[in-house]
């Protein structure tokens, strides 16, 4: 059994259908790479794990537990993290203060400690305000507030969206201890070079539909696929 599994997943907008029959699995300990162009389902898919998009068929099992149905919070509890694009961090709280509350329902949870050893510069800025962040420092926020959670998989929805070559650098880095330590994650990001930094697998969506599943070495020994999907 895998971590997760998602089977023949169907989500909506509406009227619009967005996913159709999306599948996927992610084992313990794996980075999973979802690529595509823009509306290709890709931070649709994520919410519909998440419970932010309600599916309307389909199966999300977490360790065999069944998640499609439950609220969001529910599967926060059970061991999902979404790091949403727009970051969602309190801006009118401190660094420390958003940690605290994210951490603050969770059993077990991490320490204020492992989360500054692995973002040194919230250590510095633990007393600054959410709003008086830049956009990579409040990326490392809303990623250490996923983590302080202690979660089973970590949901990463364009994670380094407009930064600075150097923060993207910086978070890659992170990312790549967070997975060397046992953390699972499922990336979504058009920043292909970072992404295929990390991944060791990769799924490729196309208009809703799985178009593409294997290994990241593959996509990295045969780019027409990156070509055909992603006009890369």
């Amino acid at each position: 059994m895998s971590l997760l599994e998602v089977n023949e997943l169907h989500s909506y907008y509406g009227d619009s259908h967005i996913l159709f029959g999306v599948s996927l699995r992610v084992e313990q300990n794996e980075v999973v790479a979802l690529l595509g162009r823009n509306g290709a389902g890709k931070s649709t898919t994520l919410k519909s794990v998440m419970g932010v998009v309600k599916p309307r068929a389909g199966s999300v099992r977490l360790e065999g537990l069944e998640l499609a149905g439950m609220k969001s919070h529910a599967i926060a509890r059970a061991g999902v993290q979404l790091v949403h694009e727009e970051r969602r961090i309190f801006g009118s709280l401190t660094v420390e203060e958003n940690l605290v509350l994210a951490g603050f329902t969770a059993s077990p949870r991490w320490s204020l400690a492992r989360i500054y050893d692995i973002f040194p510069r919230l250590l510095e800025r633990r007393g600054s305000r959410g709003t008086d962040l830049s956009g990579g420092e409040q990326q490392m926020l809303a990623l250490g507030r996923a983590l302080i959670r202690a979660p089973k998989i970590i949901l990463l929805d364009e994670p380094f969206e407009g930064l600075a070559p150097l923060i993207v650098r910086e978070l890659v880095s992170v990312c790549r201890r967070l997975a060397a330590e046992g953390q699972t994650l499922i990336v979504v990001e058009q920043n292909l070079a970072a992404t295929m930094a990390l991944a060791q697998r990769v799924y490729i969506l196309n208009n809703g539909h799985l178009a593409h599943e294997g290994p990241a070495d593959d996509l990295r020994a045969n780019p027409e696929i990156l070509h055909r999907y992603l006009g890369v």
